[in-house]
């Protein structure tokens, strides 16, 4: 097949000439405020990802009187969890940016420490998970502001999933009685 000028890849390949980094961008959306929603977002998709590694790593090794309860009370997290990070990764490709999702991406674009709980009690597990939704909910609302400023359907996006990241974590707090 002959690629021509009015082809997308055409197109995609006249653009990266140019010195842009994206292919499109959302209609009525600038390259740069894209750029930056979609840099944003990628922190979004690490950090979500991340998250729902490591509710599945305290599901596995969580162990104690109250072991079934904060075991079956995660499985639900991680699944809402890991479909969060699908409509971030989702976003970040309807808006012309390239979603990676590898792990070493994720261990080389995070800037915060590994889960550092083994296998250990559920006090102490919860009591480590309500210092990580603290980290994902506080950088999601931060997030969420500068979404604000630059396009309010990333903004929406951002804002419901807040919503739902404060409700698990109550789930969290309220398990251990904070």
């Amino acid at each position: 097949m002959t690629t021509t000028a009015s082809t997308p890849t055409a197109v995609t390949e006249t653009r990266r000439a140019a010195g842009e980094a994206l292919p499109w961008t959302a209609p009525g959306l600038s390259t740069e405020a894209t750029t930056r929603l979609v840099e944003s977002l990628q922190d979004r998709l690490g950090s979500l990802t991340d998250l729902h590694l490591t509710l599945k790593h305290v599901h596995w090794n969580v162990v104690g009187p109250t072991f079934v309860a904060v075991h079956e009370m995660l499985d639900p997290q991680v699944d809402a969890v890991r479909l969060m990070a699908d409509d971030v990764a989702e976003r970040i490709a309807t808006l012309g940016g390239v979603p990676v999702g590898t792990p070493g991406a994720l261990v080389e674009r995070r800037g915060w420490s590994d889960y550092a709980v083994g296998r250990a009690d559920a006090s102490e597990h919860l009591v480590a998970l309500d210092r990580v939704y603290e980290g994902v909910i506080g950088d999601h609302r931060a997030a969420t502001a500068l979404a604000g400023e630059l396009d309010p359907v990333t903004e929406d996006l951002l804002v419901s999933q807040t919503r739902e990241l404060e409700k698990l974590h109550w789930f969290v707090r309220a398990h251990y009685g904070v």
